[in-house]
């Protein structure tokens, strides 16, 4: 299967979000997730929606290529912002085999982000079994404070 494009309507939807936080609307579980860009080394933000699972911060990134998953690949460290509070933290790519039990939490963790993975084609049902087939060609990162 090959990786999958974002829809058109991601780019505007994220600058909507991302506005939204920095003027101190928060929505919903919704965080701003910021890393340096791998080739311009300037701060690159989007919005994401970390979860907790067995006492740790896990974001899921549907679009293996998607900027900010290489970003956070290369730079390792970043921060993540709930409306104007923002904490540092490092990204910590898992193994396919370390994020199966995450993504299989996904759906029940993350409703909102079932209907994104199913308009996007990564999942048809939104079922545990979909999303941990997931592993392997979906980043997954756990978010250590530092």
């Amino acid at each position: 299967m090959s990786d999958p494009k974002p829809p058109a309507w991601l780019k505007p939807m994220n600058k909507i979000m991302m506005a939204m936080q920095k003027a101190g609307i928060v929505a919903g579980p919704v965080r701003v997730l910021t890393v340096p860009g791998r080739k311009s080394g300037e701060p690159r933000s989007t919005p994401a929606t970390p979860f907790t699972l067995h006492d740790g911060l896990y974001v899921v990134g549907g679009y293996s290529n998607a900027d900010w998953v290489l970003n956070a690949r290369a730079a390792g460290a970043g921060t993540v912002a709930r409306g104007r509070k923002s904490q540092r933290v490092s990204f910590v790519e898992l193994t396919a085999e370390q994020a199966r039990p995450v993504l299989r939490a996904f759906p029940d963790e993350v409703p909102t982000g079932v209907g994104f993975f199913k308009r996007s084609g990564l999942v048809k049902q939104g079922t545990v079994d979909e999303f941990e087939a997931l592993a392997g060609r979906c980043a997954v990162f756990r978010l250590e404070s530092k």
